[in-house]
């Protein structure tokens, strides 16, 4: 297995705000026909990054999943995140890893993945990315070891999930 490594270092403010999913590996927790995945960091009080993940699943319907992320390194290039609630967040092992491994200087396009090669995210600051750019950070994802034979490209049709049609479909 290649070692995962992850950029020298990473400043945390400006990574904060919406990244749109471009491509991942599959998760057996997220849906591989969820369209418009957006994922929005801000810190909390506590020094950590809240998680606001959100996409529409296969039926349409708004899907949203808060977790919070807290910086592993100095570099702040490698953290733990979990999405369990905050009860029993502080039980062992139920985190994950979020490494940052590829990151351009305008912090427009990240590559994201776990040291074991298993999780594998490309996000950009905008629903589509161009082609060089995405072969780009996928041929750095294979460099470091990650099989790309499962990537899902999720699709964007320029829709965003609002509080307003989480709370809705909550209801219905």
């Amino acid at each position: 297995m290649t070692t995962v490594t992850t950029v020298p270092h990473v400043d945390l403010n400006r990574y904060l705000g919406r990244w749109y999913e471009v491509a991942r590996l599959p998760l057996k927790w997220e849906d591989p026909k969820a369209t418009d995945i957006t994922a929005n960091y801000s810190l909390n009080e506590r020094g950590t990054v809240r998680v606001d993940n959100r996409c529409f699943d296969e039926d349409g319907k708004a899907s949203q999943s808060i977790g919070e992320a807290s910086v592993q390194n100095d570099a702040n290039s490698q953290l733990k995140v979990t999405f369990l609630p905050e009860f029993i967040r502080w039980l062992p092992f139920t985190s994950g890893d979020y490494w940052i491994i590829k990151l351009d200087s305008d912090y427009q396009h990240a590559l994201v993945g776990t040291p074991d090669n298993k999780n594998l995210w490309l996000l950009s600051r905008s629903a589509h990315i161009e082609d060089n750019v995405k072969a780009e950070y996928l041929l750095e994802a294979q460099r470091q070891g990650f099989d790309l034979d499962q990537l899902i490209v999720p699709r964007h049709t320029g829709r965003e999930v609002t509080d307003a049609q989480i709370e809705a479909d909550k209801h219905n």
